[in-house]
C-alpha cells in the first residue's frame, strides 16, 4: 500500500470534494508554505554536505599529489640514498654535505667519494645565481654515484629522514646565504638559511643516535673591522661589517652553545676567499673574467687614501684539503639522544693560502690568461660591508692536521681560466698561457 507523501495529505488529489472555508484557505497556505520552506531547508543541508565533502575529497587528492610528487620519501628514493652513502674503504666515513651543488660543496663531495667515503648531498638550488651552474655540478656529482636530494635546510622533516634512513657519521655543514653585498637587498634570506638553517640542522644533529661530527663553513669575514694582520683565531671577532658576517658569527656562537649543551663534536672553518674551476658567478675573479672578455669595463674599488684592496686568495683544491683533514681530525660527539655524556671537541680554523694579493694585480693575471686587456674603472669603495683586506694566519690548522696551501693566485687563475673557456665555449680561445 502507497503511504501518502505530506504533500499528498496537505493537498487531497480530487479538488472540490471537501467544501472550503475561507479559515481553512489560509490555514491551507501557510502549511504549503510552511512545506515548501523545510524542503529548501533540506535541500540546502545536502547542499552543505556535498560541497563539505568535495572540499574534503580534494584536499585528499592535493596532499596525496602532493606526496607523491615531492622531490623526496619512498622506497626507490631511500635505496637512492643508501647506494649514495655506502663506504668504500677501511675505516671510511659517511658523510652529509649539505650545499652540495654548491662552489664548495661540490668540490668536497667529489673529494670525499673518491677516496672511497660515502656521500649525500642537500641543496635547494636557490636563484641567488643562475640555478643551472647548479644543477651542472649536480650532474656531475650524479656521475659519480652521488645522490644530491632537492630540499631545504629549514626542512626539518626530511632531515630527520635522512638520518633515518643512514646513520651518518659526519656532516659537512656548507650550505649557507652568501655574498657581503647582497644582504643588503634581501637580509631576510641571511638569517632564514644561516641561523634559523644552522639552528635545524643542529637540532637533528643533536636528536640522532649516534651523533655525528660536524663540520661547517664560517668565513673570514667574521673579523670584520680587525686590522691586526694577519688574523688569527684568537683575535676578537665582536665588530663585523656587514649583516653576512654578523650571521657567520651567530653560527659560531649556536654552535658552541649546541657543542657544550649536547655534546656535538663541533669545527668551524674560516675560509678565505675560494676561487678556482665551477666556482661562485657572483665572486670578483668570476664577473671581471666575464667582463673581459665580453669587453665590458670591470669595477675595481680602492679603500681609504686610495689604497688597493686584497685578498687572501685560496684556491679551492687547498680548501678541499682543509675541509677534509678537520673531517679526519674532528674526533667524536658524545651524546646520545640529545643527552651530553662528556666534553666533546669544539675547534674553529683559518683556512686560507697566507699570501694576500691586491685586486690590480688579480686583474693582471687575468689580463694575462685571457688576452685580453681589461677596462677598468677604479672608484671609491661604497660602504656596503666590504672590508679592505684579508690575511690568514694557518699555523692552528697546521698543528691540527698539517693543513698546507699548495697553489699561488697565478697557477689557479690559469686553472680556472681553462676551465671558463671551456665550460662557456669560448673555443677559439683554446691557447691559454
Amino acid at each position: 500500500m502507497k503511504m501518502p507523501s505530506l504533500e499528498d495529505e496537505l493537498f487531497p488529489s480530487t479538488p472540490g470534494k471537501f467544501k472550503i472555508e475561507r479559515g481553512h484557505n489560509m490555514n491551507r497556505q501557510f502549511h504549503r508554505c510552511f512545506a515548501s520552506t523545510s524542503t529548501m531547508f533540506l535541500w540546502a543541508l545536502f547542499l552543505i554536505a556535498l560541497t563539505a565533502s568535495y572540499l574534503s575529497f580534494q584536499s585528499f587528492v592535493d596532499s596525496g599529489s602532493r606526496y607523491f610528487t615531492a622531490s623526496w620519501g619512498g622506497i626507490q628514493w631511500e635505496k637512492q640514498v643508501r647506494n649514495s652513502a655506502q663506504i668504500h674503504r677501511s675505516g671510511g666515513m659517511s658523510v652529509l654535505v649539505t650545499g652540495a651543488a654548491g662552489f664548495v660543496g661540490s668540490h668536497v663531495s667529489l673529494a670525499l667519494k673518491k677516496r672511497g667515503d660515502g656521500v649525500v648531498g642537500l641543496d635547494n638550488f636557490n636563484n641567488y645565481y643562475d640555478p643551472s651552474l647548479k644543477k651542472a655540478r649536480k650532474s656531475l656529482l650524479s656521475s659519480h654515484g652521488i645522490l644530491v636530494v632537492e630540499g631545504d635546510l629549514n626542512d626539518a622533516k626530511l632531515l630527520a629522514k635522512l638520518f633515518d634512513v643512514v646513520a651518518f657519521t659526519h656532516v659537512m655543514h656548507l650550505a649557507a646565504q652568501a655574498g657581503v653585498r647582497y644582504a643588503m637587498e634581501n637580509p631576510s634570506s641571511y638569517v632564514h638559511s644561516n641561523i634559523a638553517g644552522l639552528v635545524t640542522l643542529l637540532e637533528v644533529c643533536k636528536s640522532a643516535n649516534p651523533q655525528p661530527s660536524i663540520v661547517w663553513a664560517s668565513s673570514s669575514s667574521v673579523y670584520g673591522l680587525n686590522e691586526k694582520v694577519p688574523f688569527s683565531e684568537l683575535d676578537q671577532t665582536d665588530r663585523p661589517a656587514s649583516l653576512y658576517a654578523a650571521t657567520k658569527k651567530a653560527g659560531e656562537e649556536i654552535t658552541h652553545t649546541y657543542n657544550h649543551i649536547y655534546g656535538l663534536s663541533i669545527t668551524g672553518l674560516r675560509f678565505f676567499t675560494v676561487y678556482g674551476p665551477w666556482g661562485r658567478p657572483d665572486m670578483a675573479y668570476f664577473s671581471f673574467t666575464r667582463n673581459i672578455l665580453q669587453g665590458k669595463p670591470i669595477t675595481i674599488y680602492r679603500g681609504k687614501n686610495r689604497s688597493d684592496l686584497a685578498r687572501d686568495f685560496t684556491y679551492i683544491d687547498d680548501i678541499v684539503k682543509g675541509c677534509l683533514g678537520s673531517l679526519d681530525t674532528s674526533g667524536k660527539s658524545t651524546g646520545t639522544g640529545g643527552k651530553k655524556r662528556g666534553p666533546a671537541p669544539y675547534r674553529i680554523f683559518n683556512l686560507g693560502n697566507t699570501s694576500p694579493v691586491n685586486v690590480p694585480e688579480l686583474v693582471n693575471i687575468l689580463e694575462r690568461h685571457l688576452k685580453v686587456k681589461a677596462k677598468r674603472n677604479i672608484v671609491q669603495m661604497p660602504g656596503n660591508g666590504d672590508v679592505p683586506f684579508t690575511h690568514a694566519n694557518i699555523s692552528a690548522a697546521q698543528r691540527a692536521f698539517g693543513y698546507k696551501p699548495t697553489t699561488d693566485l697565478q697557477t689557479g687563475l690559469k686553472k680556472f681560466v681553462r676551465w671558463y673557456l671551456s665550460y662557456y665555449g669560448y673555443n677559439n680561445r683554446k691557447n691559454v698561457q
